[in-house]
């Protein structure tokens, strides 16, 4: 099978980042990659170009650095809250996902980030307080405060209710 080396201009998911040089087969990047403006072929004139690009590359990767390290500082005063279906004893009905969470911290808080970047060990099947890792870039990690709560009333305790004489119940 032949290969060929190319530039990569974009990130590539399974492949490289941007400015990265790979050596791929070439009808993948002949199909692939160069029509699709993700690469360049590897050429003399072409290595200058990657110069500019890892440049870029560099100023881009501080700035996104920079940025994931203040919404991680935003996030240590944040508690999300999340309302939750539960059944008469409390017990939720379903679980909080990832998802969920996304969704819920570009609602409450206009904050949008992806959702491969939190990381929970199993779905959230309880209702309370949890800790959510999230991870904002390659160095920066932080903890986000999840408190589920029910969306519909749990009844009250039988320590509250007080019995009339007709055999009615009353709360107290």
């Amino acid at each position: 099978m032949a290969k060929t080396n190319v530039i990569l201009i974009k990130n590539v998911e399974g492949l490289g980042a941007e400015s990265d040089q790979v050596n791929v087969a070439t009808g993948f990047a002949r199909n692939y990659l160069l029509p699709q403006g993700l690469a360049i072929p590897l050429t003399q004139g072409n290595e200058r170009h990657l110069a500019a690009l890892r440049k870029q590359r560099q100023e881009r990767e501080l700035q996104e650095a920079k940025d994931a390290k203040e919404l991680a500082a935003g996030f240590k005063h944040l508690m999300l809250i999340i309302k939750a279906k539960t059944g008469d004893n409390g017990k939720m009905y379903g679980s909080v996902t990832p998802s969920n969470i996304v969704e819920q911290l570009k609602q409450q808080f206009d904050v949008k980030i992806e959702r491969k970047k939190l990381h929970i060990e199993e779905p959230i099947r309880s209702i309370g307080d949890h800790d959510v890792e999230v991870r904002l870039h390659s160095d920066v990690s932080t903890t986000l405060k999840v408190r589920v709560e029910s969306s519909n009333p749990l009844p009250e305790s039988p320590a509250n209710e007080v019995k009339t004489e007709e055999g009615k119940e009353n709360a107290a």
